[in-house]
C-alpha cells in the first residue's frame, strides 16, 4: 500500500494555476458569442461593412439550410429568421459534450436610410449568410469641381 502525502503548498500552486487562467479567460478580449434570450431564442453573431457601394451583412448559422431562412425588410429594418436543428438520430442521452444551441434564430439589423432595398441579394455557403445590399445612387458622395477666377 502506498501511503500518499498531502501537500497544502501544491494544492496552494493548483487553486493559483487555476485562478490565473479564469482572470486570463475573463480579462481577454473575447469576441461575442451567440446569445440566447430568455425565451429561448438565438441570437447569431453578425457582421456589417461596406465594400464599394454595397452595405454587406455576414451572418453565422452554421448547419442551417436555406429553407430554413426567413429575409424580410420592413421600413428600415432587415429581420433574419430561422431554426438550427438538432442532427437527427442522436439523442440527449448520447452527448458528451453539447455546446451548440439549438432552436429558432432571430436577428433584426437596422438599415442606414440610404440603401435601395429593391437591391438585396442573399447567398448562403458554407454556414455563412451573405447579405447585400446595393446603395442608392444618390447618397453617394460627388465631386464638384469649382472653377477659380
Amino acid at each position: 500500500m502506498a501511503i500518499v502525502k498531502w501537500s497544502p503548498l501544491k494544492e496552494i500552486e493548483e487553486i493559483r494555476k487555476e485562478m490565473d487562467r479564469l482572470f486570463e479567460e475573463f480579462l481577454s478580449p473575447v469576441r461575442r458569442r451567440k446569445t440566447v434570450t430568455a425565451e429561448g431564442i438565438i441570437s447569431p453573431n453578425v457582421d456589417i461593412f461596406e465594400r464599394g457601394n454595397e452595405l454587406v451583412i455576414q451572418v453565422e448559422i452554421p448547419g442551417v439550410d436555406k429553407q430554413d431562412i426567413d429575409l424580410t425588410i420592413t421600413d428600415d429594418r432587415l429581420l433574419i429568421k430561422g431554426e438550427i436543428k438538432k442532427p437527427e438520430g442522436v439523442s440527449e442521452e448520447d452527448y458528451i459534450l453539447n455546446e451548440r444551441s439549438y432552436g429558432p434564430f432571430s436577428r433584426t439589423i437596422n438599415l442606414p436610410s440610404d440603401v435601395d432595398k429593391s437591391s438585396v441579394k442573399a447567398n448562403l455557403r458554407n454556414g455563412l449568410l451573405e447579405i447585400v445590399i446595393l446603395r442608392k445612387e444618390e447618397s453617394k458622395p460627388r465631386e464638384i469641381k469649382i472653377p477659380l477666377e
